[in-house]
């Protein structure tokens, strides 16, 4: 029996998904849990597994294709087994559809059917009409469902001029040259002493190519790599070009003390194991304190809409997480209630979902202010960017030793720099800084902070 495969809601904010590369083929048995496809949201990339063993037989959408939740995107069973029912847009079944629906049941099989041999999607008969009339097929203009080569394009071809003689369609080492105008064979084909020229040429002209390259200073097509950008790329990289070149962004650095951090952050490890307490790192530290400081400042926990400002009763704290896909932020929600273990374990375990990719997309979105901490990675100071609507974001540095006087003696101490970036157009200098003054003497004075 025909299963279909479903595109998986991930999160009720959800509404498409892109499918960005597909692990199995039309044809190919799969087992149930086998690796399907890879799809992503705009927040994050997903892996689908198969749900059922068989042959899958059809796939409805290609990659790089949008598609809705909860849409059939594949059919797995057995084969030769009717699945026109599973077919996107509710077509009838086989037997009692007409000529036209069985023409789209067939284009939807080879979507992702391409000649083996070619590497081209083109139908079996087009292909044969390109053996008989000498042609090569991949020169085609295809005007066939989802881009396939059909008979009348290879018939267009053959009209044209653009045939080839047999032994030049089997030499596959030289048919890129098959898209040469005219040829020196019989009755104008192209033949292969056309394709060895063509060749050739074309060899020269790469080396030529090189050359110069070389001999400006730039880089050679080998000496580097175009790597396509994911769904999530373009989306950070759309908000942030929108962040810098929309907003007022004004950013205040700020030192503070962190002996007192360090030394509760030491008596927590030295804890006795029964006590259960989590691995609680400076950054959930940082988090805690800002979820008891922001409330005071409600222009930096708020959203700017053009005419409106938002303040919020309540803040969720979105911070910055590294993955292999892509920078992603998970959102504490209503951090001011929450303890500082109670942050510190909920930070590990939205940061391992965003690793392993299984983060749920309604838990990166509504945070009201961000966190982006580089200070693990030996990075001092720098400039974050605000991630719209919201007014401000905190960029927290590593710890280095800094010197002062202390009753006229020079002591050494742990310093680490907080940024806070601010839309100006919400926030004046003045709130901005009362509100990391208040958060650096709250981080100096940590043992009081958990007392309140």
């Amino acid at each position: 029996m025909a299963v279909p495969v479903l595109m998986p809601r991930q999160g009720q904010s959800v509404e498409t998904c892109l499918i960005s590369r597909w692990h199995k083929k039309v044809g190919e048995t799969v087992s149930e849990g086998d690796l399907l496809f890879t799809y992503e949201t705009d927040k994050a990339t997903f892996e689908e597994s198969a749900n059922a063993s068989g042959v899958l037989l059809a796939i409805f959408f290609g990659e790089d294709a949008e598609v809705p939740v909860l849409t059939n995107v594949a059919v797995i069973g057995t084969l030769g087994e009717d699945y026109s029912g599973f077919i996107p847009g509710g077509e009838v079944k086989t037997e009692a559809a007409p000529v036209e629906a069985a023409e789209s049941k067939k284009a939807v099989i080879d979507i992702h059917v391409k000649d083996k041999q070619q590497g081209i999607a083109i139908s079996p008969r087009a292909r044969a009409t390109a053996k008989t009339l000498g042609v090569e097929p991949s020169s085609a203009r295809p005007t066939g469902p989802n881009g396939r080569i059909i008979e009348r394009d290879v018939e267009a071809l053959a009209e044209a001029g653009m045939r080839a003689t047999q032994a030049a369609l089997f030499d596959k080492s030289l048919n890129s040259g098959l898209s040469a105008q005219q040829g020196t064979g019989l009755g104008g084909r192209i033949s292969t002493s056309d394709l060895i020229t063509v060749e050739h040429g074309a060899l020269a002209a790469r080396e030529n190519a090189e050359i110069s390259a070389k001999a400006s200073g730039l880089p050679s097509a080998v000496e580097y790599e175009d790597v396509k950008l994911s769904n999530l790329r373009k989306v950070i990289a759309r908000n942030m070009q929108y962040s810098l070149s929309n907003l007022a962004q004004l950013t205040h650095h700020s030192t503070f003390d962190a002996t007192a951090l360090l030394n509760i952050r030491k008596e927590i490890k030295r804890a006795p194991e029964h006590l259960a307490l989590p691995n609680i790192t400076l950054n959930d530290m940082l988090l805690f304190a800002c979820s008891r400081i922001l409330l005071h400042h409600p222009d930096i926990n708020a959203y700017f809409l053009e005419d409106t400002v938002r303040r919020f009763n309540y803040c969720n704290i979105g911070f910055a997480v590294d993955t292999p896909r892509g920078l992603l932020v998970p959102t504490i929600v209503s951090a001011q209630r929450k303890s500082l273990s109670e942050i510190a374990a909920e930070t590990k375990l939205l940061s391992g979902a965003c690793q392993q990719g299984s983060i749920n997309p309604d838990l990166l979105s509504g945070a009201t202010f961000t966190v982006s901490n580089l200070g693990a990675l030996g990075v001092e100071g720098f400039t974050p960017v605000i991630n719209p609507p919201q007014t401000a974001i905190l960029g927290v540095g590593s710890i280095i030793e800094r010197v002062r006087t202390v009753d006229g003696a020079i002591k050494v101490y742990p310093a680490m720099m907080l940024s806070l970036t601010y839309d100006h157009r919400a926030v004046d200098g003045a709130p901005a800084a009362r509100f990391i003054l208040e958060l650096t003497s709250a981080l100096e004075n940590f043992t009081g902070l958990l007392a309140g």
